[in-house]
């Protein structure tokens, strides 16, 4: 990686908001996100603008709307070729993630769209998945919008201050956060879970009570 960042250090100013631009777009446009996680093109990009070869006030929104400008693309893709895409043998190898991700999708909708921006694996297929399940668009680029701009400046912003240590802040809060979500995500399901068991016990109790109370009934 180090070796890109120098590379990266050693070019035009608007070469380097190319490269930002079209690693952070095409993670969850065509999947680039398997070989090189987003969070790690948006540290980058805040790395190359604090060293002085590019404008942080331009990098920053350059990268948000690269994040929804890519999970926009995986979005259609999902919506016009999900069921033949997700059936590739490439992805056989994460087939109990890609389970886990459209189980986590169904359950907490938009929230798992603005979530799994956080999350390397889910960032590159939420939006495929979102697509693939037919989640009504305006839902999705809501959600969308907003986890790319809380992801997008959060990270860049991250790389801009980390300066020369990108690397450690990037593996480090990639996992974290990885981390925090998923704590996150377990404790929604938990939460629908007990509220979903209080509501079927509700109209357990409410059936036995107007069936006791008609007439005929001992």
């Amino acid at each position: 990686m180090g070796a890109i960042v120098d590379a990266i250090l050693g070019m035009p100013p608007l070469a380097a908001y190319l490269v930002v631009f079209a690693l952070v777009f095409a993670e969850d446009a065509i999947f680039v996100g398997f070989v090189i996680p987003g969070e790690t093109a948006a540290v980058l990009g805040g790395v190359v603008s604090s060293q002085g070869h590019a404008n942080i006030w331009i990098m920053v929104p350059l990268v948000v709307f690269a994040a929804i400008a890519g999970d926009t693309v995986g979005y259609e893709i999902g919506k016009h070729l999900g069921p033949r895409l997700l059936g590739f043998r490439v992805f056989d190898r994460h087939r109990k993630r890609l389970e886990d991700a459209q189980a986590f999708l169904r359950k907490r909708g938009g929230w798992a769209v603005f979530l799994g921006r956080f999350v390397a694996f889910f960032r590159a297929m939420m939006p495929a998945l979102a697509g693939a399940s037919q989640m009504h668009y305006p839902r999705f680029v809501s959600f969308n919008a907003l986890g790319g701009a809380t992801w997008g400046v959060g990270f860049t912003l991250l790389g801009f201050v980390a300066g020369a240590s990108y690397d450690v802040v990037a593996k480090a809060a990639g996992r974290d956060l990885a981390a925090i979500v998923l704590v996150i995500a377990v404790i929604g399901v938990i939460v629908w879970r007990v509220r979903k068991g209080r509501a079927e016990r509700r109209e357990e109790r409410s059936y036995r009570g107007s069936h006791h109370d008609e007439p005929g009934q001992p």
